[in-house]
């Protein structure tokens, strides 16, 4: 029987230089965890040239084969139908069930699904404008892996059954060739400016009608939350992982990644936050609900988290989320399985402190992992409760779609593993214009003021690093 060949290579302490050596081939992507900050996030990987790719386009969904069908697959236009099929096929492969469990990802899918992809799980309006040309999901099914375990200190090249002895020397050859570089040089940049600073696409009177609409839903009883976003957009040329690369430096977050979906679109996330974990049958989820601005000196900066932390606003908050996921987890774990095993613990990252609680639960076949991630679909985080209700709202007062942003990136590996994001704190590069969102969660006792101000704490740190260092 055929099975995985792992192929130790020096340890990289980042696989951005490698990266840099393989990303001419089509679909790159990275996962890159910023490991020295963040111990939740242990592994980096790296893929390219999927074998193929699943993405929905103009109501059809497209299976996009690089070579042969190694599947057959069911009729249907519904690209989650499609992914769960597919799924359950490669962890019933022979060599699939005997795949090491102690790495993340031993090939399989890997991708983004954008926020619109909640229309797949629920039907839902669509009024909002669609100017950005990204798929609306896109994963790819891959035949190999770079993957390093940081607190081992090794990284392997991961090959599967799937990927031909002509490709996997090919790789090979890539990986030895690539010139390893320190954290503080990640190899070659190419110029990267932007061509103008980032404005909204909505003024501070746009945003407080908004707002006082959704409290007027709140006293009604239509909902208890509401994440309002406003999008921030620009222009640029040049390489967007250059931009990528700076923001690494001064944005370290346990969940960036840099997928190159063509030659002029990019994914460039930054993400704190965790959606859903499976590892080893157990289901996790890291809620972030709950922000406060960094201070200004150590004194300060203690102060704004102990006023996080005693915040009755924003436990209650978060508190609402832990409901709304443990709900979503129960639609599949096993019954009686759900647990929270942490509530309110304070995290802290580059420009904010957050309240991040934790959700557990455990299924019951390898197979499951993309079933709890399909039901649980989109975060329940940044949506609000209930969510359903939150989203048909989102869809009324925000103008623009939010495409990769609140979505999530996300990998189902050949072993029953999976780990995903929630795609805050990322920027979408489309065809010479640039995207970054940041938004709330709206309460009956939220401030206008505040949770408009709030937007820009979270999202300042993209956007006045690139306009300091790209903006000439």
């Amino acid at each position: 029987m055929p099975e995985i060949t792992l192929i130790d290579l020096p340890y990289q302490s980042s696989l951005l230089p490698f990266f840099q050596a393989i990303r001419h081939l089509p679909y790159p992507a990275i996962l890159d965890s910023n490991h020295e900050h963040f111990p939740d996030t242990q592994f980096d990987i790296l893929v390219a040239n999927p074998l193929a790719r699943i993405h929905p386009k103009s109501h059809n969904t497209l299976i996009d084969w690089r070579d042969k069908v190694l599947y057959k697959l069911s009729d249907t236009d519904n690209p989650m139908a499609l992914l769960n099929e597919l799924y359950t096929h490669i962890v019933q492969e022979g060599w699939a069930k005997n795949a090491p469990t102690d790495l993340p990802f031993t090939g399989g899918l890997l991708g983004y699904y954008g926020y619109e992809s909640g229309h797949y799980v629920e039907q839902l309006p669509d009024s909002v404008n669609h100017d950005i040309q990204l798929d609306t999901l896109s994963m790819g099914l891959y035949g190999w892996a770079v993957v390093t375990n940081h607190p081992r200190r090794s990284t392997q090249l991961v090959i599967t059954p799937w990927c031909s002895l002509e490709e996997s020397h090919s790789i090979l050859s890539l990986l030895q060739g690539a010139q390893q570089t320190t954290e503080n040089h990640q190899g070659a940049a190419s110029e990267f400016r932007l061509n103008s600073r980032f404005t909204s696409n909505m003024s501070a009177t746009s945003y407080a009608a908004k707002f006082d609409r959704v409290k007027a839903y709140i006293q009604a009883g239509d909902c208890y939350q509401v994440n309002l976003a406003q999008r921030f957009s620009s222009t640029y040329h040049g390489d967007p992982l250059t931009a990528y690369q700076q923001l690494r430096a001064v944005c370290p977050t346990p969940f960036s990644a840099y997928l190159a979906l063509s030659p002029d679109q990019a994914i460039l996330s930054h993400s704190p936050e965790r959606f859903l974990l499976c590892d080893k049958g157990r289901i996790e989820s890291k809620p972030i609900k709950g922000t406060i601005a960094r201070g200004e000196n150590p004194q300060a900066d203690k102060q704004n988290a102990d006023t996080l932390l005693e915040s009755k606003k924003d436990r209650a908050e978060n508190l609402m989320i832990v409901d709304l996921l443990r709900n979503d987890l129960g639609r599949t774990c096993l019954t009686g399985s759900i647990k929270v095993p942490s509530l309110f613990t304070l995290e802290s990252y580059a420009n904010v402190h957050h309240l991040v609680s934790t959700i557990e639960g455990r299924i019951g076949s390898r197979d499951q992992a993309i079933h709890v991630f399909h039901e649980s679909f989109p975060g329940g985080s940044i949506t609000g409760a209930p969510k359903i209700r939150a989203m048909q709202i989102i869809d009324e007062l925000e103008p623009d779609e939010r495409s990769a942003y609140c979505g999530s990136i996300v990998y189902f590996s050949t072993n029953g593993q999976m780990d995903s994001s929630i795609t805050i704190r990322t920027l979408v590069a489309d065809q010479g214009n640039i995207h970054c969102w940041a938004g709330g969660g709206l309460v009956a006792d939220s401030i206008c003021e505040e949770e408009y101000q709030e937007t820009f704490t979270k999202v300042g740190k993209l956007t006045h690093t690139l306009e300091h260092v790209f903006l000439k």
